[in-house]
C-alpha cells in the first residue's frame, strides 16, 4: 500500500476560501472562534467550532456540539459552498508568512503506515483529546482538520510539486499574516509520479496532529470496510522548508528560593552571563533567563549534554533535567500548574510582560528545536518532551476535506 494515495476533496466554491478558511480549531478559544466568526455564517469554525453557535455556557464536548457541527457542514454542502471533486486528486498548497514559503501536498495519508511506524510519532497523545477527534470525525464522517506531515530530501518530490503551481490556483485566503493558496492536481500522470516519489522514501513524519492521525485510527479500526477510513487528511511538506520557533517556558514561583539563591543554584549547571539586552538564543546550549526585570544568558555544561541521545541532548531536555526539576521542584511539564508555555510567536516581550505582571516569578527563552532534532527522535522510537515545537505558518481549516464513504 502506498504512503499516501489521492483523494476526493471537498473544498469551497471557486471565490469563498476567504469567506470559509479559518484557523485551527485549537488555536483560538470558544469566545475567539466566536468574536472571529461573527457575520461570516460561512467560516468553517462554525464546524470545527460549533459551540459558537450554541449557548455560551455550552461544553465544547458536548453531543449537542458535534451534533450542531454536521448540521452546519452539511448545510455548506447543500448550498455549494463546499464542493467535492469529481475524481480523486491530490493539492498543492502554498503557506506564506512575510519572507517565509513553504509548498507541500494534500494527500490522504496511509493509516495502516501510520499503524507501523512508517509514519513516525514524536509525542504521546492524551485519551481526552483523541475522543474529541474521534467523535468529530464520526459526527461529521469526514476529517476536516489535517494532520502537519513532514517528507525527508526528495528532489523528485520538490520538481512534481513545484511544477503544479504554474497553473491557477483554485482557492486562495489569508489571515493572520498567513497567506493560503491551494492547486488541483488532477493529472493522472503527474498523481502517479507523485504517488511514486512518496512511495521511495522510508518513510513520513508527523510534526503537528498527533491528536488528529490516533483518532483517524481508531475510526479506521471502528470501519474495518470502510476504504477512505483507512486514510486520514494530510498536508505533507519538505522537512528543509518547515520553521520550528522556540516554545519558551514561563513559571509562577521560585520554589521558595529568593532570587540570588535562586541564580547560585542555576549556577551549578550552567555559566550564567548577565547581557546588555534581551537573549534570544543563537544556538543550541543557550538559554535565555528573564528574571527580576533582567536577562540573564545561561550556556550549558557541554559535559552534561548526552551527544549520544536524541531526546536528552535537546534544549528543552537539559532545561527539564538540570533546572526545572532540580531548582524548580516541576518533574510533570504536562500536569504542574506552576508553569505554563509561550509560543516563540509572541516574541520575547510576552515572557517579559507576563513576570513583570507579577503573574510569572521567572521565563526561559529556548533556542528552537531542529527538523533534524525531531527526525531523529521520531527514527529512535523515542518521545520528544512536552510542548517542544510550534511550528510556524499554521495551515488552515476547510480548504481542503476528507469525505469518508
Amino acid at each position: 500500500m502506498s504512503q499516501i494515495e489521492p483523494f476526493r476533496g471537498l473544498r469551497p466554491a471557486p471565490g469563498l476560501a476567504a469567506d470559509v478558511a479559518a484557523p485551527p480549531y485549537d488555536v483560538l478559544s470558544s469566545a475567539e472562534a466566536r468574536a472571529r466568526a461573527a457575520g461570516k455564517p460561512n467560516s468553517f469554525l462554525h464546524i470545527s467550532k460549533a459551540e459558537i453557535d450554541l449557548p455560551v455556557d455550552t461544553n465544547p464536548y458536548s453531543p449537542e456540539v458535534y451534533a450542531k457541527s454536521a448540521e452546519n457542514f452539511h448545510r455548506l454542502i447543500a448550498e455549494g459552498i463546499l464542493i467535492r471533486d469529481r475524481a480523486p486528486c491530490y493539492y498543492a498548497y502554498r503557506l506564506t508568512m512575510g519572507e517565509h514559503v513553504q509548498t507541500g501536498i494534500v494527500a490522504a495519508a496511509s493509516v495502516a503506515d501510520y499503524n507501523s511506524n512508517r509514519i513516525r510519532k514524536h509525542e504521546f497523545t492524551r485519551p481526552d483529546k483523541e475522543d474529541d477527534r474521534v467523535r468529530q470525525i464520526e459526527a461529521l464522517s469526514a476529517q476536516t482538520g489535517p494532520v502537519l506531515l513532514a517528507y525527508p530530501d526528495s528532489e523528485a518530490a520538490d520538481e512534481l510539486i513545484a511544477s503544479a503551481t504554474g497553473k491557477a490556483p483554485v482557492a486562495e485566503a489569508s489571515f493572520d499574516g498567513v497567506g493560503h493558496t491551494i492547486w488541483l492536481i488532477d493529472d493522472a500522470t503527474m498523481i502517479a509520479a507523485l504517488s511514486a516519489a512518496f512511495d521511495a522514501m522510508p518513510g513520513l513524519y508527523i510534526a503537528d496532529g498527533h491528536h488528529r492521525s490516533a483518532a483517524a485510527a481508531r475510526v479506521a479500526a471502528a470501519r474495518p470496510g470502510c476504504e477512505s477510513a483507512g486514510h486520514f487528511l494530510a498536508v505533507i511538506f519538505p522537512a528543509h522548508q518547515m520553521r520550528i520557533m522556540d516554545y519558551n517556558r514561563v513559571v509562577r514561583d521560585l520554589n521558595g528560593l529568593a532570587p540570588d539563591a535562586f541564580l547560585a543554584r542555576v549556577g551549578e549547571h550552567f555559566a550564567v552571563i548577565p547581557p546588555v539586552d534581551r537573549v534570544h538564543p543563537e544556538k543550541p546550549g543557550v538559554v535565555g533567563m528573564y528574571l527580576a526585570g533582567r536577562w540573564y544568558r545561561l550556556e550549558i555544561d557541554p559535559a552534561l549534554v548526552p551527544t549520544s541521545d536524541p531526546v536528552r541532548r535537546m534544549d528543552v531536555s537539559l532545561l527539564s533535567e538540570q533546572l526545572l526539576e532540580p531548582v524548580l521542584g516541576i518533574s510533570d511539564l504536562r500536569r504542574d500548574k506552576r508553569i505554563d508555555f509561550v509560543g516563540g510567536i509572541r516574541g520575547l516581550g510576552e515572557l517579559e510582560r507576563r513576570v513583570d505582571s507579577g503573574e510569572m516569578a521567572v521565563a526561559f527563552a529556548l533556542h528552537a528545536t531542529q527538523m533534524s532534532d525531531l527526525m531523529a527522535v521520531a527514527d529512535s522510537g523515542e518521545v520528544m518532551p512536552p510542548k517542544s515545537t510550534w511550528f510556524e505558518p499554521k495551515l488552515a481549516d476547510g480548504l481542503v476535506s476528507h469525505i469518508l464513504d
